[in-house]
């Protein structure tokens, strides 16, 4: 069995964060690993408390996974600060943790922060040269491009992809593009431009579907797909886990990964 790496937040409620790259990468035959960089206090209504793991503690947890388990693919999402995100890039160097998907978390889908703004460049500097591919929303598209919003339309979104593999990314794939009754992710390589779109939903206001879609392509990797085949399938998984999302709590509805896993004859 192959195995992937998640050096992420942990989601109390099970909707996003860790939780959710621990249920993709078992629905997809990986066995997952973890390394928490924070304990959030959360639900489908928001983000209530979160307390960072010190960046030391994240470096030993990873070291601890990788130096007696081979990693096949690793991702990080929610990594918090400076400390934290220098304590992976030595990790993922040292311990030769690639393929590595880097998922730019910046803010929840309620709208809390939860990476602090001296770090976006360190994001950028230290991590994204790293990155197989990056895969960020609209919303950090601009928070990373440094402009205040992100026009959803697939020119503009070029446009910001370009800026991204001139930061240093080898790929970017930008999520969630609405255009007319579809929701696209537009893939840029520096090379070719390659959409990935599916029907829109009524449920696509979802709480996990962005931690679901990098945990799919890092296991799609660790399973030794091509990434254009990994992105392929991790927007099958979300968009199916987006339409079968049972709605659990009163908020924003966590995406049911398990909609994807192979059924019993």
């Amino acid at each position: 069995m192959k195995t992937a790496l998640t050096i992420a937040g942990s989601d109390s409620s099970g909707g996003a964060g860790v939780q959710a790259d621990l249920k993709t990468f078992t629905v997809l035959g990986v066995y997952g690993m973890s390394a928490i960089t924070a304990v959030t206090a959360q639900n489908t209504l928001g983000v209530k408390d979160f307390v960072e793991i010190d960046a030391e503690l994240v470096r030993k947890q990873i070291d601890a996974a990788a130096g007696d388990i081979s990693v096949d693919a690793t991702k990080s999402g929610m990594l918090g600060s400076v400390a934290t995100i220098e304590a992976v890039e030595d990790c993922i160097t040292r311990n030769k943790l690639q393929p590595y998907v880097c998922d730019p978390v910046m803010r929840a889908k309620s709208g809390d922060k939860l990476l602090k703004d001296d770090a976006v460049n360190a994001m950028i500097k230290r991590l994204f040269p790293l990155a197989t591919v990056i895969t960020p929303n609209l919303r950090e598209t601009a928070l990373l491009s440094g402009v205040e919003k992100i026009e959803p339309t697939i020119s503009v979104a070029k446009d910001a992809s370009r800026r991204l593999i001139d930061m240093g990314a080898k790929a970017v794939v930008i999520k969630a593009i609405e255009q007319d009754n579809q929701h696209v992710d537009l893939f840029f390589d520096g090379r070719e431009f390659l959409e990935f779109a599916a029907p829109s939903q009524p449920k696509d206001k979802t709480h996990g579907s962005g931690c679901a879609f990098s945990a799919a392509i890092t296991a799609g990797l660790a399973n030794r797909l091509s990434l254009v085949d990994a992105i392929d399938q991790a927007k099958q998984l979300v968009t199916m886990a987006i339409q079968y999302g049972d709605g659990q709590g009163r908020g924003t509805t966590p995406v049911n990964v398990l909609a994807f896993a192979p059924k019993k004859k």
